[in-house]
């Protein structure tokens, strides 16, 4: 007997519910890997103006440690990092803001008054106030940022790698 080119109830029954399985699981399935991927696709801010406060909390000729804090966020991990910037002041309407890291290998730097220079103590690296090697092994001077003042505040234009 040949094989009929029509189904048969069975047949018919079982195409309508595949059909019917694979449109409900696209309705709940699409969403939910939706859901999943769209932490990865979300494009990272990574530069930033930091406000750093009133220009008279600065003063003249005495590098002022700030502080401040980023939050990165990569897919569900959360990230505060910390960061540090000496705000040196020249004159009245001249200063600029070093980054508080090393060159050579990234560690803290401090400002030591009595000598007049940021020291590294991780090498014994040593920088001017205008953040130029003067002794020890860092390759480069200090990382200067780019900054503004609005209203008589001062900011940082902050990108991170």
């Amino acid at each position: 007997m040949p094989a009929s080119p029509h189904l048969d109830r069975r047949q018919f029954v079982n195409v309508v519910l595949a059909f019917l399985g694979s449109i409900m699981g696209a309705i709940i399935g699409l969403p939910a890997i939706g859901y999943l991927i769209s932490p990865t696709a979300r494009a990272q801010k990574n530069e930033a103006w930091i406000p750093l406060g009133p220009l008279e909390n600065y003063p003249i000729g005495t590098p002022t440690l700030f502080n401040f804090t980023r939050t990165r966020v990569n897919g569900w991990e959360k990230t505060v990092s910390s960061y540090g910037a000496y705000v040196v002041r020249f004159s009245p309407d001249h200063l600029k803001v070093f980054s508080n890291m090393c060159t050579h290998l990234s560690c803290r730097v401090s400002w030591k008054e009595d000598l007049k220079e940021y020291v590294c103590p991780c090498h014994d690296g040593h920088f001017d106030p205008e953040g130029r090697v003067t002794a020890g092994p860092p390759p480069e001077p200090l990382h200067e940022y780019e900054v503004k003042i609005e209203d008589g505040n001062v900011f940082i234009h902050f990108v991170e790698a």
